[in-house]
């Protein structure tokens, strides 16, 4: 199942919450979805051990798309601790965040493995959520376009049009993540709509309609300068995921910007 509207918050709860708290946060979310059927998909990735739980919850009401935060790009084998798509999918989940720049960053994975987690995504019928952004470092030396493109093309180069058409892209600006550091309207727009044109000149016309999210440190203060972006199709979310007021708030103001 792909998400059914092009604007998109999703919320990753990283390793965060235990089974009260997560059940309390899912029962909040999917109770104002059902009530609020809209144009705006939510996006649900709690940790692996609460997917069996969220899955069962979000059942009742339909409105909210369960995510893993992560998969093995093999099908199975002996990887202890490791989780493979055909659990995900056996269990009813829908999406997966692949290439997050913590998994990049503290687990070394690079492209190459991210383009073969998306295969496997695909193969099973679970949507990729696709992270690329630059470090600190990256953009103060101004090469941020380069970093990003390469990240595209090395993960996504493989595929044909329709399998990137079935994606969803999340863009990162890892300098603006937890440091105190904020990307202006400005910034988030301008990569956005350069992401967009690196998509197109692999998928062609196709790449117009997969969604695009932005990725860095969004809250409700500044969310709706965020989203206003012609090419920010809404939010992958993370702190503020944790409190269901304030993601329920930008789940509002994605909807209310998107909808003007």
């Amino acid at each position: 199942m792909e998400m059914s509207a092009r604007t998109i918050v999703a919320g990753n709860w990283k390793m965060h919450t235990e089974a009260g708290t997560a059940n309390a946060l899912l029962d909040a979310l999917v109770a104002w979805s059902a009530a609020n059927p809209g144009h705006v998909s939510m996006v649900v990735a709690p940790p692996f051990p609460f997917l069996g739980m969220a899955v069962e919850k979000a059942g009742s009401a339909g409105s909210v798309i369960i995510a893993a935060q992560n998969c093995h790009q093999e099908e199975q084998g002996a990887f202890t601790g490791e989780v493979g798509v055909p659990m995900l999918r056996s269990i009813g989940v829908q999406a997966c965040i692949v290439g997050h720049s913590e998994r990049r960053q503290y687990y070394g994975e690079h492209d190459a493995i991210i383009a073969r987690k998306i295969k496997m995504l695909l193969k099973h019928g679970l949507q990729p959520i696709y992270c690329c952004g630059e470090n600190r470092e990256e953009r103060e030396s101004g090469r941020f376009r380069e970093v990003v493109a390469d990240q595209i093309r090395k993960a996504l180069g493989g595929l044909v049009p329709a399998e990137i058409a079935k994606l969803v892209v999340a863009y990162e600006p890892v300098w603006a993540i937890g440091t105190g550091l904020t990307a202006t309207p400005e910034q988030a727009a301008e990569m956005h709509a350069f992401i967009r044109a690196e998509l197109c000149q692999l998928a062609g016309g196709v790449a117009k309609e997969v969604p695009v999210l932005y990725g860095g440190s969004c809250k409700p203060e500044n969310a709706t300068g965020i989203f206003r972006g012609d090419e920010v199709n809404g939010g992958l979310i993370g702190g503020a995921a944790l409190v269901a007021d304030t993601f329920l708030e930008l789940v509002r103001i994605a909807g209310a910007v998107k909808q003007h």
